[in-house]
């Protein structure tokens, strides 16, 4: 008889953006190399960074770029640096989801009026700057219901930068970040949440990671893009939007108001933060194995479930920071 091979399990938490792919990944992953399992908990960017930084999980994962002082806690003390690694995994798009009763996906939002709407300015969806950007449109006299996340969050990070790229009223009164003080609307938990509430709520308006808007059947806006353009997020479009971010040394980067008349506004990555070193050669090798996986065979999992693979130059640069993790 033959010892059975030890199972491996690593434990990742994090973004809830990227859940249905990562999952997704560590279910297919699990066929291929039965003697490693992967568990990946949907518990939002800024949880997902904490337990990192607390070293309570085999790799975070996060929407938002973390902050210097989280990468410092990571670093240590040590010299040269070991610490992080942080690996560009996918693309997404975000969308201002809406339940309109009577509207199909025809509605497009200026970039005043999506900051506005999130301002709680326009507060019904007959209001006239709406109507003046809709004609043909059947806008109904109904309250508007922001939905925003109640959580520490990437998504809301990605979402908050944009509108301080495009408002400066959103600017002096709001800010960016994982969580901000809301002017307006309800609160949800993670995208899952947010997509449920809308879904819920006639009237109600949010903003989402593309692929949960697919899988929840909602409808959303037209974004006016900074050519102008009023753009829906697709694999070109989103491409186009992601090429154009500037990566630095750690492939860190955002661009928060892509140039280009064909880039999707709201676009950004998603990455897995790793460790250099592990407690164990065994979890650092099957952390290695799992994102190698991810970054080749993968990727073709991402654009049916609305993710966008990475351009090819940002997956070698994935590929290649890998081997930062030491054997």
């Amino acid at each position: 008889m033959f010892a059975q091979q030890k199972t491996i399990t690593i434990n990742g938490a994090g973004a809830t953006f990227p859940a249905p792919l990562y999952q997704t990944w560590a279910q297919e992953f699990g066929k291929k190399n039965p003697n490693i399992q992967v568990n990946y908990q949907s518990v939002g960017s800024g949880a997902g960074r904490q337990q990192f930084v607390a070293r309570t999980v085999d790799f975070g994962a996060s929407d938002s770029v973390p902050r210097p002082e989280e990468i410092s806690k990571i670093e240590g003390e040590a010299n040269p640096p070991k610490g992080m690694v942080a690996v560009p995994m996918v693309g997404g798009a975000l969308v201002a989801a809406y339940n309109v009763p009577g509207v199909g996906p025809e509605i497009r939002l200026s970039r005043l009026a999506l900051a506005n709407i999130f301002l709680g300015k326009i507060k019904k969806w007959n209001d006239p700057l709406l109507a003046g950007l809709n004609p043909g449109v059947t806008l109904p006299d109904l309250p508007i219901t922001v939905v925003h996340r109640s959580d520490g969050s990437g998504t809301t990070d990605i979402f908050t930068t944009h509108l301080n790229a495009i408002s400066p009223e959103w600017r002096q009164k709001v800010g960016r970040g994982s969580s901000v003080n809301w002017p307006t609307g309800v609160g949800a938990r993670g995208n899952e949440g947010v997509s449920e509430q809308i879904k819920q709520i006639p009237g109600s308006i949010g903003y989402v990671e593309y692929g949960f808007a697919k899988l929840n059947n909602l409808n959303f806006a037209r974004l006016e893009n900074r050519a102008g353009k009023f753009v829906v997020p697709k694999v070109e479009t989103e491409q186009a939007a992601l090429a154009r971010i500037k990566l630095d040394e750690r492939l860190l980067g955002v661009d928060p108001d892509p140039e280009g008349e064909d880039s999707y506004p709201i676009v950004g990555y998603t990455w897995i933060l790793a460790y250099q070193v592990y407690p164990k050669a065994e979890t650092s090798k099957a952390v290695r194995e799992f994102l190698r996986y991810a970054l080749t065979e993968g990727q073709s999992f991402a654009e049916p479930l609305g993710y966008v693979p990475l351009p090819e130059e940002t997956r070698k640069k994935s590929l290649a920071a890998l081997e930062k993790i030491t054997p």
